[in-house]
């Protein structure tokens, strides 16, 4: 299953980046943000350019390196840290978290930290924003631990799943010419809507919205992702 962002191709993902940017930039309202593992800026860059003050947080240095290199960059600070503890200077009025990434904190108690880091770095009034895929359990029969959710030429994907403990391991099979296969895995702990607004709750924060995506559709029991705001007092 796709957790950084979907693979829409070139169009598809510059129309999401868009949606993405313009509604971040109407949650600022004005004012600076702060992006938890803000990676490479293919948000944070953009987000910028529109006139937003960004600043972010990173735990991959490799990738700090690679967003320092782009030239439009410049003037966007970036700390590398941990998103469930690391502190920069603020407030903002909006810290933003997207792509699925705190599906990547492997426990309930470091998500809920994440929450309120990002309380601890709001302005009163400020907003956080969760971008996040929705467990889809119904696709996992009966007594099997296992389902794939790609199968084409050269590629297999399979998730692996721990019920017990909210964990899915999204297994990656890319074959050459030669049928030599390469292989990476990617573990997430999977949050129920409800199981997130709660962690909200703890921090401090309130639900304000929730969308099926950036552009403002109508959350439903089919959504297979969510865009939510959750606001500080």
């Amino acid at each position: 299953m796709e957790r950084d962002g979907d693979a829409t191709g070139a169009d598809g993902e510059f129309e999401r980046g868009a949606a993405t940017t313009s509604r971040l930039a109407e949650l600022a309202n004005g004012g600076a943000a702060l992006e938890f593992a803000i990676g490479t800026g293919r948000v944070a860059i953009p987000l910028h350019t529109r006139g937003v003050p960004v600043t972010g947080i990173e735990l991959s240095e490799p990738m700090v390196a690679e967003l320092r290199a782009k030239p439009e960059s410049a003037g966007i600070p970036v700390v590398v840290g941990d998103m469930t503890s690391t502190a920069v200077p603020g407030p903002f009025a909006l810290v933003y978290l997207v792509y699925n990434t705190i599906s990547n904190v492997l426990t309930q108690a470091g998500q809920v930290e994440v929450f309120r880091n990002a309380a601890r770095h709001l302005s009163s009034g400020g907003c956080f924003v969760v971008e996040l895929w929705v467990p889809d359990l119904r696709r996992l029969p009966p007594g099997r631990e296992a389902t794939v959710f790609t199968n084409e030429a050269g590629y297999i994907g399979l998730d692996t799943v721990d019920t017990l403990n909210q964990i899915v391991v999204s297994h990656h099979f890319r074959f050459g010419e030669g049928r030599e296969a390469t292989l990476f895995r990617s573990p997430h702990r999977y949050i129920w809507p409800a199981e997130l607004d709660l962690m909200a709750q703890l921090a401090g924060l309130t639900l304000e919205s929730r969308h099926a995506d950036w552009t403002g559709s109508a959350f439903t029991a089919e959504s297979t992702s969510h865009v939510s705001v959750y606001r500080l007092a």
